[in-house]
């Protein structure tokens, strides 16, 4: 069986945020990319990484360190937005794999700053959204937070909420738990075969 068939990368960002309005002359921008690889054969969550990436076109708010826990001069330390999505790809296989997010906050985040920075963006076209998918799985009638839904089934937040990497890790819990149901909405390798 192909890798990129039994892999799959669950991404949660982090971009620059504000209370209340974005200041005149800035914009969010991706500031951590967190990316847990899933095995979908195995079922087991079999490695997390965490991206930070310098901000060009806006500032770290003290809301943004608060809600996120990144700081001005962390984010200072990642690496340029055309590095980290060329990373995506040659170390994670960005464009080969599916790959899985809670909504599609993030997905359409890529999509605007890549449109943006003229960066090609780095995902192939198979994207699962998470959170509809979870949802779907449970006959829920509303889509849930990523922490509701870890709450509804059982599962205890690890790590803290709103850090790239830690989201990315729960998320990918709750996706393997609606692959368990056979909800998953594409098609993923089956165990034994």
């Amino acid at each position: 069986m192909d890798e990129d068939e039994r892999l799959i990368n669950v991404v949660d960002i982090e971009a620059t945020c504000w209370r209340g309005p974005t200041p005149q002359g800035q914009t969010g921008e991706i500031i951590e990319i967190g990316l847990c690889v899933v095995d979908v054969v195995a079922r087991e969550r079999v490695a997390r990484h965490r991206v930070l990436v310098r901000p060009e076109r806006s500032e770290v708010s003290a809301f943004c360190t608060e809600l996120t826990g990144l700081t001005a001069e962390e984010v200072a330390t990642g690496v340029g937005f055309r590095e980290a999505c060329a990373l995506l790809e040659r170390e994670h296989r960005a464009g080969a794999r599916v790959w899985a997010s809670w909504g599609d906050y993030d997905r359409l985040q890529f999509t605007r700053q890549c449109a943006a920075s003229g960066v090609p963006y780095p995902f192939g076209a198979r994207h699962v959204n998470v959170k509809a998918a979870h949802a779907a799985a449970h006959a829920l009638p509303r889509r849930l937070g990523m922490a509701a839904a870890l709450r509804h089934d059982g599962l205890p937040l690890e790590g803290r909420h709103h850090s790239g990497v830690d989201d990315a890790w729960n998320i990918a819990r709750l996706a393997l738990g609606v692959i368990g149901r056979d909800a998953w909405p594409l098609p993923v390798a089956r165990p034994g075969g």
